[in-house]
């Protein structure tokens, strides 16, 4: 029992030598380092960047940048929506009858007022010869009447029921010529005719389908848009057409009417835009996509979107203005005002000159207003981001769409009375998009 005691003694007392010595070892000074080894140290600080220990100053931290561009830049939206005809009709007849004649063929271009079908009218005509017999005889009898009625032969009331009779023959009459009418089918318009589903010897029922008419020389392109837009959309401006039948081609619409009914369900409005088709290279019910263009700016003032530093519900760049030195740039904080956006850019509308050069990477590295930076050398950009004058040429635009051009005139089926032109050929590339 006696040795058990001291076994457990001899261990507490060696735990808290152990622990004094431990303490004893951290808090011991330590000597002075190789001078060597502190100056690869500070050299290898001053490589990074970053100061080296001791309060000496290092290399200024190194940012990407771009320039302040001008660009033409359209404030549009996108949309999607369907082709249809200007005026379109299925062909019906009113009265049920056999056919006679077709006198269309399939796609043939019709015109307003020419038969296309006529159906049986053997009955209808006899009934109208029976009917202009029977106002015939009245006619001849009222103008006896009359005669005899100053003569005093006979009482007013003859002439007054021989008057009646003749207006029911008249009216019988103008019925049988209006159901003989109804037995030829003529064209409401001028147009394309369709393919018909009829043929010389079918009887037809009122109602049953002929032929369909479409009027093809314009073109409406229906589309809805987001109710945010109904305070910019107007009748008279221009939207740009594409179709997915037909790639690389692009058309002009003009706005002509807007749906005064905002839809409650999707919060949309509608819109109708005009294509003029003369050429006849676009079909109803084709797919389209719309990009109504609300207005243009020639020269707006454009920098990448990475630029932007937000803070507290406001906008800031790093601009770079003149160093001490070639090699070094001082970057000052500037608030913008921006503008219309596109994926990659957006636009400057206060803040910011053309030819002015912003910090585009590297911001979080700048610690205040007035840090000197350097201009970083991007590989595969031939050359630094700075280099050349600040109002020199800007980038090639993309290859432009060809576009389906539609002369102006008076015979412009899609003028309005707004007096906005006819179809105008879209800009070369595709512009900025806005909203």
């Amino acid at each position: 029992m006696a040795a058990k005691s001291l076994y457990t003694a001899v261990a507490a007392v060696g735990i808290v030598a152990a622990s004094g010595a431990a303490w004893w070892f951290q808090q011991k000074p330590q000597g002075p380092k190789d001078p060597s080894a502190n100056a690869a140290t500070a050299a290898q600080r001053g490589a990074t960047g970053t100061p080296a220990a001791g309060g000496g100053a290092g290399r200024p931290p190194a940012v990407e940048v771009a320039r302040v561009e001008t660009l033409r830049i359209t404030d549009d939206a996108q949309a999607v929506g369907s082709l249809r005809s200007r005026q379109s009709v299925m062909l019906r007849p009113e009265v049920s009858g056999r056919v006679t004649q077709i006198n269309f063929r399939d796609a043939d271009r019709v015109r307003r007022g020419q038969l296309l079908v006529q159906l049986d009218d053997q009955l209808p005509m006899a009934q109208v010869k029976q009917a202009e017999a029977e106002v015939s005889i009245a006619r001849a009898n009222h103008r006896r009447n009359q005669e005899l009625v100053e003569e005093k032969f006979i009482a007013q009331r003859a002439v007054d029921e021989s008057a009646a009779n003749l207006q029911v023959a008249e009216a019988k009459l103008a019925l049988a010529r209006a159901t003989l009418a109804r037995l030829k089918i003529v064209a409401p318009f001028d147009g394309v005719a369709g393919i018909r589903s009829i043929n010389v010897g079918d009887y037809l029922k009122d109602g049953a389908d002929i032929v369909n008419i479409e009027d093809l020389d314009a073109l409406y392109v229906d589309f809805r848009l987001p109710e945010r837009f109904q305070t910019k959309v107007r009748p008279g401006q221009n939207a740009l057409v594409d179709v997915d039948a037909l790639p690389g081609r692009r058309y002009t619409a003009l706005i002509q009417a807007i749906d005064p009914l905002v839809d409650a369900n999707g919060r949309s409005v509608g819109v109708r835009g005009c294509i003029d088709n003369r050429h006849l290279q676009l079909r109803p019910g084709m797919f389209a996509r719309i990009t109504p263009v609300f207005g243009v700016r020639e020269d707006a003032r454009v920098i990448p979107e990475e630029a932007i530093v937000p803070q507290g519900g406001r906008q800031f760049v790093y601009k770079l203005v003149d160093g001490p030195d070639q090699d070094t740039r001082i970057a000052q904080r500037v608030e913008v005002k921006v503008g219309m956006r596109q994926p990659g850019k957006v636009e400057i509308t206060q803040g910011l000159q053309a030819g002015d050069v912003v910090v585009t990477a590297g911001q979080q590295r700048i610690q205040k207003d007035g840090t000197p930076v350097r201009v970083l050398d991007v590989a595969g950009r031939g050359g630094p981001a700075v280099a050349g004058p600040a109002g020199g040429p800007a980038a090639a635009p993309p290859a432009a769409l060809a576009t389906e051009v539609v002369p102006n005139g008076s015979g412009n089926p899609c003028a309005v009375a707004s007096g906005a032109s006819g179809n105008r050929s879209a800009p070369a590339g595709r512009p900025l998009r806005g909203g």
